[in-house]
């Protein structure tokens, strides 16, 4: 097995929780993202171990010249975590942002995508390597204000699940790991810097944390070479899927 590894949204949160995590096992680390103070300052902490990269992962010519760039003792990519993502709004589908619902699309699916084929074409040729997609519980459980967020994380499951059916018989291993609540920037971006509607969200709960999560890829990622971790589904305690919901009222000829 490999030990360089290449992390998406490793400024913050789950990415940069994994960035650590990996680096502490081991591993080299490109840890790419948009914000490069946070990553240079992840770079002073973790020391040669890490490899802070500027990326806007919707730029596909930028995906495609970081992973044909990066020095030599960061090459091959062995591993790809995909943590890069967000969700904007909770609004229902007809009040919501449709520029919300596209920078959604552009980062969490069309970003995905792009680091995937980028690296996918080597793995493939040395029979080797591990791609980890951060999907989501949103993407198997609808609730009222997903709509497009959690059909990005329903397509990053059925790619994941897909990319595996393509690889087969190649060596290389495919993960989506779906965290529920996981208290992060997560929602102070969805609600746009509203620091007291973020922090009501995970008040008297005890969510997951990022690093949490963290463990999840490491475990997934430290597996022996013939043990493909497909898919891990992690909630907080706190945390459950709800009944599908029945109210009396519209719906019958019209009324």
């Amino acid at each position: 097995m490999g030990k360089n590894a290449f992390v998406t949204g490793a400024t913050s949160g789950i990415g940069r929780a994994t960035a650590m995590r990996l680096a502490e096992d081991g591993w080299k680390v490109v840890g790419a993202g948009r914000r490069g103070e946070r990553l240079r300052d992840l770079a002073v902490r973790l020391g040669s171990a890490f490899l802070p990269f500027g990326l806007d992962v919707r730029d596909r010519e930028a995906v495609n010249r970081a992973f044909a760039s990066l020095p030599g003792d960061f090459q091959p990519v062995d591993l790809l975590v995909n943590s890069a993502g967000f969700a904007l709004g909770r609004e229902a589908a007809w009040e919501a942002s449709i520029e919300d619902w596209d920078a959604m699309v552009d980062v969490n699916v069309k970003g995905l995508y792009n680091c995937v084929r980028a690296v996918l074409p080597g793995m493939a040729e040395r029979g080797s390597g591990h791609i980890v997609n951060i999907g989501s519980i949103a993407g198997s459980y609808p609730y009222p204000g997903g709509n497009v967020y959690s059909s990005s994380k329903a397509f990053v499951a059925m790619f994941s699940a897909s990319l595996r059916a393509d690889l087969h018989g190649t060596g290389v291993r495919v993960t989506n790991i779906e965290p529920g609540m996981v208290e992060t920037e997560f929602s102070l971006v969805r609600f746009k810097g509203d620091a007291a509607r973020a922090e009501a969200v995970y008040r008297d709960i005890v969510p997951l944390s990022a690093g949490d999560i963290a463990d999840a890829v490491a475990y997934a990622a430290n597996a022996p070479a013939h043990v493909d971790v497909t898919r891990i589904e992690i909630m907080p305690v706190c945390q459950s899927p709800g009944p599908s919901r029945v109210s009396a009222g519209k719906g019958r000829n019209g009324a």
